[in-house]
This record gives structure tokens, C-alpha cells and sequence, in this order.
């Protein structure tokens, strides 16, 4: 069923992101806050695939994507109102409930940005904000692979690097992509071997798998 959809929970979610897991929760759930008195809603900003079952809630493949990305926006100066229409605006252009893991958005990205300026008068300081908002939108799914129009592979640490996370493959967890061999497991042996050579025969992976996945990893913890 979660073949090519991968399936998370919010701390393995949180743990690859690097986004608490409260926030996540949030993102996903929406809330309530009050201020002056008066109860506010915040609708959920990622519209997630999967159902919550037995109040578990699980992120797939692209909503793991979309939280990244929101994070990566908000830690750039991108306004949560900016960050809100855009992905509305995103979706409607779209016509996908995650635009922010679309190619489309990718080369959209611009055009997104200026409707959203001529149509709401509050926005118009998101041409000064378009070029951060599109350079990083653009750094980011770089690292993704696109089929139809839709994630399908992303490369935290960039191409050149070994590590993918594919939902086709170990059900979305990250691996070396040659090998298929789960960065956590080469990191954990790295630490009890203290030897990436020994690693790297005994899982029948090239050092520089072993490598990148020990870098990965440690990465992660920081």
C-alpha cells in the first residue's frame, strides 16, 4: 500500500527534516491560539496524504518534502502569510495539494509569485522577496528527482553524494543509493568497527557509501 508513497512517523519525519516534532504536528493538524480574548484557527499548511489511525499520524514521501521546504522558507525571512498564498495559489494553479514538490512549481515559481503580488495589495513586497523565495525553492528541488510532474527521489546532501531517499526503496528511509544499504545501519557499524574499510567489505559497499552515510548521519545529530 506505501509502496513509491513512503511512510513516516512525525520523529522519523522530525529526525530527517530537522523540524521539531510539535511543529510538524502543527503543520499537519492545524491549530488553535488566542489572543485578546478572541480563539484563532490556523489551518494545516501541508495537506498530508496519509489518514491519522489510532491518533498516529503519518507523513508520506512528499509531505516529508513539503515540511522541509516550509521550514527551510520560514528560517529565510519568507512570511507565514507569503508562505500561506503561495501554497494556496500553488495548488490552484496546479492543480496538486503539494506544489511546493512539483516541478511545475519549479519553473512556475515566478508567476506564482507575481499573481499572488497583483492580487493581493499586502503582497506587494513579495517581488522583493521573490528572489529568496525562488532561489531557494529552486537549490532545493534541485536535489529532487521529478516524474509527472511529482517528487519522486530526493538527495539531501546533493548529487554528488551517495545517500537518496526514494519511497520506492526501504520505504522511503535514507540509503546509499548504490548498495540499497540503510545509513544508519553503515553508520552504526562505522561507530562499533571504527573502521570504514571493514565497513565497507563486510556490507559490500564502496568506502565512499560508507562515507557519505557516516556523514549523513552525523549530520543529523547535529
Amino acid at each position: 500500500k506505501f509502496i513509491g508513497t513512503g511512510i513516516y512517523t512525525v520523529s522519523e519525519a522530525s529526525r530527517l527534516t530537522q523540524v521539531s516534532p510539535w511543529r510538524i504536528r502543527r503543520w499537519l493538524l492545524g491549530y488553535s491560539f488566542k489572543t485578546s480574548g478572541r480563539v484563532h484557527t490556523s489551518p494545516p499548511i501541508v495537506h498530508r496524504q496519509l489518514a491519522v489511525i489510532d491518533n498516529s499520524i503519518a507523513l508520506s514521501f512528499l509531505d516529508l518534502l513539503e515540511v522541509k521546504l516550509v521550514d527551510t522558507l520560514l528560517r529565510r525571512g519568507v512570511s507565514w502569510r507569503t508562505l500561506r498564498l503561495a501554497a494556496s495559489r500553488g495548488s490552484e494553479l496546479l492543480g496538486h495539494s503539494h506544489p511546493f514538490s512539483t516541478g511545475r512549481f519549479w519553473t512556475d515559481g515566478r508567476t506564482i509569485l507575481l499573481d499572488l503580488a497583483q492580487t493581493d495589495s499586502a503582497l506587494l513586497d513579495v517581488i522583493r522577496n521573490q528572489l529568496v523565495f525562488k532561489k531557494i525553492v529552486t537549490s532545493f528541488l534541485s536535489r529532487l528527482d521529478f516524474g509527472h510532474d511529482q517528487a519522486v527521489r530526493w538527495w539531501p546532501m546533493g548529487r554528488r553524494r551517495h545517500v537518496v531517499i526514494d519511497p520506492e526503496r526501504s520505504f522511503g528511509q535514507p540509503i546509499v543509493d548504490k548498495e540499497g544499504v540503510p545509513t544508519l545501519v553503515l553508520a552504526k557499524a562505522s561507530r562499533v568497527e571504527k573502521s570504514l574499510h571493514r565497513v565497507a567489505e563486510w556490507f559490500e559497499v564502496s568506502r565512499k557509501s560508507v562515507v557519505d552515510a557516516v556523514d549523513f548521519e552525523r549530520n543529523l545529530a547535529a
